[in-house]
């Protein structure tokens, strides 16, 4: 029976088994009709790499490929569900599906899991995906410090030091590659007169820019007035994490 599709009807529909290296695998889009889960793509994607695999089989419509899962990952997408039958499927593979793929000496001597068992490797599979996201939110906390920090600054930027920010975090941008996307993207103006580069109403209500107006007095005595777009520190924390997102962030290098 080894490497051979096996199949088990449950209420009328068949639940193909797999037996490699004398351990099921059961075909989860079978799974996925029994248990009305629409979507088989997302369910295999839930799945640990080491519960899921691909198996070749010979069909009445040629030799095709089937996404397969562990027994554990059985279990897991049983758990998913949120058909009524879940737990009667359940009970079906345990009382009937593991005992008979047993009773042929193709499953070795382990013993189908009970129903207690069942939901205490549920409970681990849990506890394991918490540990991996609280490592992530461990790991991600420089950088959302980074972010909430540069948010709360009052100190501005120009645009061209904003560049730079950008830069050595992999954005590919100078200051005139900067200014033309902010222009293209509808935060600066673009239409070319005395308020070229400025911020557009936009930018303005959101917060991203100040306008630093300062003077300069030429020899012949006239004072002439000048506008520079500078970059809050909201904006800082806005632009970074839409042309250089966080988790690209190499926080030693805008540290510099």
């Amino acid at each position: 029976m080894s490497n051979q599709i096996v199949p088990f009807a449950f209420d009328g529909r068949d639940v193909r088994v797999v037996l490699i290296d004398n351990e099921p695998w059961f075909v989860l889009a079978d799974l996925c009709r029994v248990l009305e889960i629409r979507n088989v793509g997302n369910a295999a994607a839930r799945l640990d790499h080491e519960m899921k695999g691909i198996h070749q089989a010979d069909t009445p419509g040629g030799r095709q490929s089937m996404t397969i899962v562990s027994e554990a990952g059985m279990y897991e997408v049983v758990i998913r569900s949120d058909k009524p039958e879940a737990a009667a499927f359940r009970r079906w593979i345990t009382s009937e599906v593991l005992p008979q793929i047993r009773k042929t000496g193709s499953y070795g001597t382990q013993v189908a899991l009970s129903e207690d068992e069942i939901v205490h490797q549920a409970l681990a599979i849990t506890a394991r995906r918490v540990e991996q996201l609280e490592a992530k939110i461990t790991a991600d906390a420089p950088k959302v410090h980074f972010a909430e920090a540069v948010a709360a600054s009052p100190s501005t930027i120009l645009v061209g030091d904003l560049a730079k920010i950008l830069r050595a975090n992999g954005a590919p941008f100078g200051a005139n590659r900067l200014f033309e996307k902010l222009r293209t993207d509808g935060y600066l103006i673009r239409r070319r007169g005395s308020d070229w580069n400025m911020p557009t109403q936009k930018s303005m209500e959101l917060g991203l820019f100040e306008i630093k107006e300062s003077t300069r007095q030429h020899p012949d005595g006239h004072v002439l007035l000048t506008k520079t777009p500078k970059v809050t520190g909201k904006g800082q924390q806005y632009f970074i994490e839409k042309y250089a997102p966080l988790d690209q962030l190499d926080l030693g290098g805008t540290a510099a």
